[in-house]
């Protein structure tokens, strides 16, 4: 018997240009509303298009920032799940009966900064979230590592109302033994919320996720931003975000330079299919892993 969950993917370009030298808190906080009205609208489509589970693009509220460093974006940065954001969207989950993925900036009460996505259930209710793994500093324009502390969280499974649902950001998809344990934790389907660009990594975004996919037999989501961000202009976000099963196979694509709702039907009957076929789980050898630990 098929049990298909319609899910979705936001990618969309940021549309307040900040200054080089960094926003001003006011200034923040127009980016940031303007993104999330943007993403409400499309979130309002993917409602009327019957998505039951709908995930946005990494740090979705504003511009990909950690391309300079400046203390001026900690303002940004809010509390999970008591901000401000998290809770608008607890509503909207609630009113359209959707799972929400949301990853945001997030500021721990100790004043600790994280690259974080939360999990809202399609009654409202916060689920829980995960906290980015793998932090980069690579040159040019990728300066995480003054912004976020590494996540401290694991890799947590959330079970909502359609589905198992885990989530890795960005980075962590270049290294497998995360994927690795959301699967054995449970996961039917993982999100990527991804910013990325054209010449970085770009020959790799359609090869790593669907061999996490095949590896472990689920479902990937993976989102990447759009557009030329000034005034940093780093590169090109090419979009292009997509959703691969468990074979590695795309089911659904989207445009490499517009705002988009990509959507799919995925039918997670064909997990156990996989798995059934490719004993990939059954034929782990764990206890010759020793090395991975000690080098």
């Amino acid at each position: 018997m098929a049990n298909v969950v319609r899910c979705g993917l936001i990618q969309a370009k940021n549309e307040i240009v900040p200054p080089l030298n960094g926003a001003d808190r006011k200034l923040i906080g127009e980016i940031k509303e303007a993104m999330l009205e943007k993403h409400l609208k499309l979130t309002k489509q993917a409602a009327e298009k019957g998505v039951q589970i709908l995930c946005y693009q990494e740090l979705f509220d504003g511009p990909y920032f950690c391309a300079e460093q400046n203390a001026a974006w900690y303002d940004a940065a809010e509390e999970i799940p008591n901000g401000p954001t998290i809770q608008r969207l607890q509503k909207v989950a609630k009113e359209y009966s959707m799972v929400l993925v949301v990853p945001i900036y997030e500021k721990e009460q100790t004043g600790v900064y994280y690259n974080t996505a939360a999990v809202i259930d399609a009654d409202g209710s916060f689920v829980g979230k995960y906290r980015k793994s793998h932090i980069p500093q690579v040159n040019p324009g990728f300066w995480e590592k003054f912004y976020f502390r590494p996540g401290n969280l694991g890799y947590p499974v959330f079970q909502t109302r359609y589905a198992k649902v885990g989530v890795y950001i960005c980075y962590d998809r270049h290294f497998p033994e995360g994927a690795r344990v959301l699967g054995l934790n449970g996961a039917e389907i993982v999100f990527n919320p991804s910013a990325t660009v054209a010449g970085l990594s770009e020959y790799l975004w359609k090869i790593e996720q669907p061999a996490h996919a095949c590896a472990n037999g689920y479902f990937i989501g993976a989102i990447n931003r759009v557009g030329t961000e000034a005034p940093w202009n780093i590169g090109e976000f090419y979009g292009q975000s997509y959703f691969c099963n468990p074979r590695g196979q795309f089911v659904a694509q989207g445009s490499r330079d517009q705002d988009e709702l990509v959507v799919a039907d995925l039918d997670f009957e064909q997990i156990k299919e996989v798995r059934d076929t490719w004993q990939f789980y059954r034929d782990r050898r764990p206890e010759t892993y020793e090395e991975l630990v000690l080098l």
